[in-house]
């Protein structure tokens, strides 16, 4: 998808779209290796090596919402994926996010901060990476610098 096919269309067909994207990636991402879940793992990823992450995807649900210590994370990993150019979205489904990311095996306790890394051989390449970015962009020239994704359900 172009990016002007991106901006022509509407905002429900466009968020709709994006959420099959973000499941897309991040299930291409984890059969790459390339998920970074955790607040605490993400934020020593940025730390140690910030060129290698590509997208931030932050997660919050109803139970966590007046966690204070948690909205500061979130605030300084945002701080830094703005400073360092990297793409960043907001889901509203922790649960929905942890089913995705995590392993079969078990549950996923903390998948508040999800980044998607490029392994060290080189980058992988995929379109709805990309489109995620066109997303990003778009939605920060309208002053939306972390949009809301909905995840699709099962």
């Amino acid at each position: 998808m172009t990016f002007e096919e991106v901006l022509i269309q509407k905002p429900a067909e466009r968020a709709q779209c994006t959420g099959a994207a973000l499941e897309e990636v991040l299930e291409s991402a984890k059969d790459n290796d390339s998920l970074t879940v955790g607040v605490y793992e993400c934020a020593k990823v940025m730390n140690l090596d910030p060129d290698s992450v590509s997208f931030c995807v932050l997660a919050v649900d109803e139970e966590f919402e007046c966690d204070i210590a948690l909205q500061i994370h979130f605030t300084l990993i945002q701080s830094f994926c703005f400073d360092n150019d990297i793409s960043i979205v907001r889901v509203s489904d922790m649960q929905r996010l942890a089913e995705i990311v995590g392993d079969k095996a078990g549950q996923l306790e903390d998948a508040h901060c999800v980044l998607i890394t490029n392994p060290a051989e080189g980058s992988w390449e995929d379109p709805a990476l990309e489109k995620l970015h066109l997303f990003c962009e778009e939605s920060r020239r309208l002053n939306d610098w972390v949009p809301e994704i909905s995840l699709p359900g099962r």
